[in-house]
C-alpha cells in the first residue's frame, strides 16, 4: 500500500474544491508528522487569502476518515498522521505479498541500459567500476519493475587502438594474443611505439581500415584478442556480482557492416557536411570554445569511423530492431556533450520518435584523500583486481570467514559508490566504508544478519502484526515505504535513494530491537514483533539484490 499515493488521493478532492482547479496535494514523509502536504501554500499566494486559512478549509473538506488525522501547523502545512490500525493492516498485507508491495509496471517498456563498455585488451581499473555498479543496480531495478531489460555492453573492439595493437604483433612476429597478464604491458609498448614513431602511427591507422574492411589475417589477430579478454571481463563482473553475461557483449565490432548505411542515411537526408576530407554532423546549439559549430565526426577524412558513427548506428538497432523505448547510457558525465551531439543527430534523423527516450546517465569521478584522481602511489591506475583483493583482506580483518569476506569486502566497495548521488564525485575512503556503524554495506548487512539471527533461535513462526510501541511504529511505517522508493529509482535513475532508504530501515531496526524484546516478550507480542522481524530481512534482502550485494545470513 503506497500511503503517500492514498493520501494524496483522499487529499485532491478538497485542494481542487477550495482552488477550483487540480492541485498536486504534494504529500511527503515528514519529521514533524507520519506525512505532510505543503500545497496549500502556493495555493494560497493565488488566492489572495491566509495560508493557515485556506489550510484549515482543506483540513476540512478532506474525507480522510479511518486513514489520518489532519492538523494545520506552522504557516500552513497540512500534517497528517496515519491511524495505527491502518498501518498494521497494511503491513500486514504487505507480509502476505511475494513483491513486498510491488506490482509490475502496467506497461511494461523495452529498457537499452548500456554499461560497463571497457576497451578491449586492457586491464579493469577502479575507473571503470562506478559504470558497472551503477549500471548492473539500474538494470537489476528496472527488470524487477517489469520492464523488459536489455543489457549492453558496448565494448571498445574496434577502431585505432586496434590497428596499433595488430601492427605491434605483426612487427613482434606473434601469430596470437598474448596471455591476460602481458595486455596492460603489450598495450603500454604498442602505445609508445604508436606516440613515437610516426611511420609506425601511419601503418596503425591504415590497419584500421583494413580490420573494417574485413581482412582476413587482421581479422584473426583481431578476433584472438577480444576473445582472451572476453574471458577475463567475465570473469571480473562475476567477482563482483555484476549480472552481465556472453550474450550482452555488443561492442562496437557489432555494427560495422552497418556503418555505410547509416552514413548514407544521414547524407540522404542532409545531415552530414563534408569537413576537411571528414563528414560531419553539426546538430544546432553545439559550438565549441571558439564559438564556432561543434562537429560530430561521423567518418574520418581516412575512410573509417569513430565513436559517434558506432553509437549513431547502435542507436538506430536498439530502436529499429530490439524495439526499444527507453534507452540509458551509463557513461562519466565528461561525456555528457558527445552523447547530447548524438542524441541531436538521431532525432534529426528520426531514430528517437514519439515515445522513445535516450538518457545520459552520468556520474562522477572516485577520487582520492587528495581530492584527486583516485590512483597508486606512484600516479598508476589502480587495478579493479587489487582494489577487490584488498577490500576482501580488509574484510576478513572484521573476523568474517573467507566467504563472507568476499560478499562483505566486494559490498562495501560497490554500495560506497551507490550510497551518493551518482552526479557527484567520492572521496575513496577503506575505513569509511567497511565500518560497522553508519551509512555503510557492512551495516546493512550486519542488520540482515542479526535479523536471520534472530529468526533462528526464535524458531516458533511469525503471527499478525499488531502496533503497540513507538518504535513497532516508525519501522512498520518504513517498510510500507518501500514500493514509493523502488518506484522513484525506476524513474530517476538514482540508485542512492534506495541506498539511503535501506540505510534508514536498518536503522529503525536497531531502535526497534533496542526497545521492544523479541524473544523474551509475551507469547502474541512476540508473534507480531517475529512478523515485523521477518518483513525487515525480506526488504533488507531485497534492497541489497537490487543494488546487487549480497545479503550473508551471518559476519
Amino acid at each position: 500500500m503506497n500511503l503517500e499515493a492514498l493520501l494524496s488521493a483522499r487529499l485532491a478532492p478538497a485542494l481542487a474544491e477550495v482552488a477550483r482547479a487540480a492541485v498536486d496535494p504534494a504529500v511527503r514523509r515528514s519529521r514533524h508528522a507520519d506525512f505532510q502536504s505543503g500545497a496549500v501554500l502556493s495555493l494560497a499566494g493565488r488566492l489572495g487569502r491566509s495560508p493557515r486559512d485556506v489550510a484549515r478549509e482543506v483540513a476540512g473538506r478532506s474525507d480522510l476518515a479511518g486513514l489520518a488525522q489532519v492538523e494545520v501547523s506552522g504557516p500552513g502545512f497540512l500534517n497528517l498522521t496515519v491511524a495505527d490500525e491502518l498501518i498494521a493492516s497494511a503491513v500486514n498485507a504487505l507480509a502476505a505479498d511475494a513483491r513486498l508491495g510491488v506490482p509490475p509496471a502496467a506497461q511494461p517498456r523495452t529498457v537499452v541500459v548500456d554499461y560497463s563498455a571497457p576497451n578491449i585488451a586492457k586491464e579493469l581499473t577502479v575507473g571503470h567500476l562506478r559504470s558497472m555498479v551503477i549500471g548492473d543496480s539500474l538494470a537489476r531495478t528496472l527488470a524487477w519493475l517489469g520492464h523488459d531489460v536489455v543489457r549492453a555492453n558496448h565494448v571498445g573492439d574496434w577502431g585505432t587502438a586496434f590497428g596499433m595493437l595488430i601492427e605491434h604483433l605483426l612487427d613482434s612476429h606473434s601469430t596470437g594474443a598474448p596471455q591476460l597478464g602481458d595486455l596492460t604491458g603489450f598495450y603500454q609498448a604498442a602505445r609508445a611505439k604508436f606516440d613515437a614513431d610516426e611511420e609506425f602511427r601511419s601503418r596503425s591507422r591504415l590497419r584500421v581500415v583494413r580490420l573494417q574492411a574485413g581482412d582476413e589475417r587482421t581479422l584473426r589477430l583481431w578476433r584472438a584478442y577480444v576473445a582472451e579478454s572476453r574471458r577475463y571481463l567475465l570473469a571480473a563482473y562475476e567477482r563482483l556480482g555484476v549480472t552481465l553475461t556472453e550474450a550482452d557483449f555488443a561492442g562496437e565490432s557489432t555494427y560495422n557492416d552497418a556503418l555505410p548505411a547509416v552514413v548514407d542515411e544521414l547524407v540522404a537526408k542532409g545531415l552530414l557536411i563534408e569537413s576537411d576530407g571528414a563528414l560531419c554532423a553539426f546538430p544546432a546549439g553545439f559550438t565549441g570554445r571558439d564559438g564556432e559549430p561543434l562537429p560530430l565526426i561521423v567518418r574520418k577524412s581516412d575512410g573509417g569511423f569513430g565513436y559517434a558513427a558506432t553509437d549513431l548506428a547502435a542507436l538506430r538497432h536498439r530502436v529499429r530492431v530490439l524495439g526499444a523505448t527507453r534507452l540509458l547510457y551509463v557513461v562519466g558525465a565528461p561525456q555528457r556533450t558527445h552523447f547530447e551531439m548524438v542524441y541531436a543527430v538521431a532525432a534529426a534523423a528520426g531514430w528517437l520518435p514519439d515515445g522513445v527516450t535516450a538518457e545520459h546517465v552520468a556520474f562522477g569521478s572516485i577520487l582520492g584523500a587528495d581530492g584527486k584522481m583516485f590512483r597508486t602511489r606512484s600516479g598508476d591506475s589502480v587495478k579493479l583486481a587489487e582494489l577487490l583483493d584488498e577490500a576482501v583482506v580488509r574484510a576478513s580483518s572484521l573476523g568474517t570467514c573467507p566467504e563472507v569476506a568476499a560478499a562483505v569486502g566486494v559490498g562495501a566497495v560497490k554500495y560506497a559508490d551507490l550510497a551518493g548521488d551518482r552526479r557527484n564525485d567520492y572521496v575513496f575512503d577503506w575505513d569509511r566504508m567497511l565500518a560497522l556503524t553508519g551509512n555503510t554495506g557492512p551495516y546493512l548487512q550486519y542488520a540482515y544478519a542479526r535479523i536471520c539471527s534472530v529468526l533462528e533461535r526464535a524458531g516458533d513462526p511469525a503471527g499478525a502484526v499488531t502496533i503497540c510501541h513507538p518504535a513497532e511504529r516508525a519501522l512498520a511505517l518504513e517498510l510500507l515505504a518501500f514500493e514509493p522508493v523502488v518506484r522513484s529509482v525506476g524513474e530517476t535513475l538514482e540508485p542512492h535513494r534506495l541506498a539511503g532508504y535501506l540505510y534508514g530501515l536498518a536503522s529503525l531496526f536497531s531502535g526497534f530491537y533496542e526497545n521492544c524484546p523479541v524473544l523474551k516478550a509475551p507469547d502474541d507480542v512476540r508473534a507480531s514483533r517475529l512478523a515485523l522481524c521477518v518483513l525487515t530481512g525480506r526488504t533488507l534482502r531485497q534492497g541489497l539484490d537490487l543494488l546487487g550485494m549480497a545479503a550473508p545470513t551471518s559476519l
